[in-house]
This record gives C-alpha cells, structure tokens and sequence, in this order.
C-alpha cells in the first residue's frame, strides 16, 4: 500500500512575515504594507501573535468609518485573537480552515511563538486547485472533515473522481473501507 504524500505548511509558508505593534499607528502599518506590498501584518507582543490587520480591516474599520489613521492604533482595528495552524498542518487542513472561515491567509504558530505566514498564493502555487475545490465545499456545506478531490487513488491506482481520505490514504469508493 502506498502511503500518502504530505505537505506540512513549514514547507510553503512565508518564514519572515511583517509583523507589527499593538500599539503602532495604522497610518504607519498601511504606509508599511504598501510599500512591502503585503495584504496584512501580525500584531506581536513578546514573539506572541496577538492580532492580525487586513487591507480589508483598513477598508471597513478605518476608511468606511471614515476615521483618520494617524489617530488610531493597530490594537483598535486588529482582528483578534489570531487564528493559527502549526508548521506540522499538512497544507490540504489549512485550506480547509481558510475555506470554512472566508480567510485568505493564517499564522503559523509553535508553541505560541510566531512561525511564519501561509497564504492563498503560497497555496496556490504548490496546488493550483485546492483553494477553488475548498471554498466550493466550504459553500456546498462539505467541509465537514470528509474533503474529496478527483485524481489518481493511491491504494488502487485508478482515476476517480470521488477521492476522500481514508486511512491517510486519498481513496477512490471501492477502495475505501478495505
């Protein structure tokens, strides 16, 4: 029986993600993302992740409001507490999660220290069709833990496209259960 390849998220994810204060002013942090052309940042306080700001938490929570940013702080529009995955997820959970939330990107935490970033596009470019197959799921109301992809079924061998984890292993019908 073949086993499975995995691929953890330590093996994809951004190393290095910007990271920024609490207590920095977004004016900055905006300033900060346009010029690194990055869609977010990590709020972290003592290598702890503690918050993360989006484009679109700049978008709804300063512009739309219609506040001035050099007046607000990043702890006022930080969307808390970070939703996290560890280095050892295996990439296919971590679209799951970004799926089942509507998030495009996730913290990679160990043992509550800031790891690294995975997101969409890292994704995407090691598995060009999980983010579309999750969020499809995600929509039908499948991401129930019972994910299926179409492909090559690794007990048999054979083309399917009704592929579901079954003892680690990604199964067509006939060879699940056996």
């Amino acid at each position: 029986m073949k086993e499975r390849a995995r691929v953890p998220v330590f093996e994809i994810m951004a190393t290095s993600p910007v990271t920024v204060s609490p207590g920095e002013r977004v004016d900055r942090v905006a300033a900060l993302m346009r010029a690194k052309d990055i869609g977010s940042v990590i709020a972290v306080e003592d290598g702890q992740p503690v918050g993360i700001v989006t484009e679109r938490d700049l978008v709804t929570k300063v512009t739309a409001e219609n506040r001035v940013p050099s007046s607000i702080l990043v702890k006022d529009v930080m969307s808390a507490p970070v939703v996290s995955v560890t280095p050892d997820t295996e990439v296919i959970e971590a679209a799951k999660h970004m799926s089942e939330r509507g998030f495009r990107r996730l913290a990679v935490v160990k043992d509550g220290q800031l790891m690294g970033i995975i997101t969409e596009n890292d994704i995407l470019r090691v598995w060009p069709n999980l983010i579309e197959i999750t969020r499809e799921q995600a929509r039908a109301g499948l991401l129930d833990g019972d994910l299926r992809l179409e492909g090559h079924c690794e007990s048999c061998g054979l083309q399917s496209t009704d592929l579901a984890l079954d003892e680690g292993l990604w199964k067509c019908p006939d060879c699940r259960g056996r």
